[in-house]
């Protein structure tokens, strides 16, 4: 069977983990190569000028790659919660630089239904930089939703968040749980969503919503089959 080359971009460090941990040690263990790009550090709009917190948030998301078996293939520095402030295009050229660079079959990005703006801004750069062309090796756009922006959304904000397809995680769990204990304080208490219990329950709920024990949940806004 052909393995996938997986590009996932996001826009902060532990969005990947939180949305799809457990989906990315799957492609992994599968033998899928999957890169992940993110456009901002993740801590910039609570404290731009403090460098030890960004520092302490690459050391975190390097652990939830050793974990995961993932490759951060490029960190940018957009402002944190500010991606609506720069010209789509250059986060576009930005995208299309790793894509030129890799070359992916299979993206997995942001919904745009997320209330966090610079979520919906990347999905709205990922179908730009994966427009359907003649010759584009993008296959397939897989959207994922993140505890405390999709599910803190509301449709008079953005789209909704229809999932129709949903990957049995019950044997990665535990590798999401690891994960997500390496970004530390990025995970809330319970009865946070973002907690490990309430993405626990979370992924419960989508695992019976097909009749099994745990899943995780995905859009696909695009297949291509050949």
């Amino acid at each position: 069977m052909k393995k996938n080359n997986v590009l996932i971009v996001v826009a902060h460090p532990d969005d990947e983990t939180i949305g799809m941990g457990a989906t990315i040690k799957k492609h992994t263990i599968e033998g899928d190569k999957v890169f992940v790009v993110s456009l901002t550090n993740g801590v910039g709009a609570r404290d731009n000028s403090n460098k030890r917190k960004v520092d302490e948030r690459i050391i975190c998301a390097e652990k939830a790659s050793e974990i995961l078996g993932f490759n951060w293939i490029q960190r940018y520095d957009f402002k944190d919660n500010c991606l609506d402030s720069y010209p789509l295009l250059e986060i576009i050229k930005s995208i299309e630089k790793i894509k030129n660079k890799i070359d992916p079959n299979l993206i997995y990005t942001h919904s745009g239904a997320d209330l966090n703006i610079d979520h919906r801004v990347i999905s709205n750069a990922v179908f730009t930089a994966f427009r359907p062309e003649p010759y584009e090796n993008c296959q397939e756009i897989r959207l994922f939703e993140v505890a405390s922006a999709t599910d803190f959304s509301n449709e008079n904000i953005a789209s909704v968040f229809n999932p129709n397809l949903y990957i049995n995680i019950e044997k990665t769990w535990e590798y999401k749980c690891l994960a997500l204990h390496a970004y530390g304080n990025e995970i809330k208490k319970y009865p946070h969503t973002r907690s490990l219990e309430g993405l626990n329950n979370l992924a419960k709920v989508r695992g019976n919503q097909v009749g099994i024990m745990m899943a995780e949940a995905f859009q696909v806004a695009r297949k291509i089959e050949y």
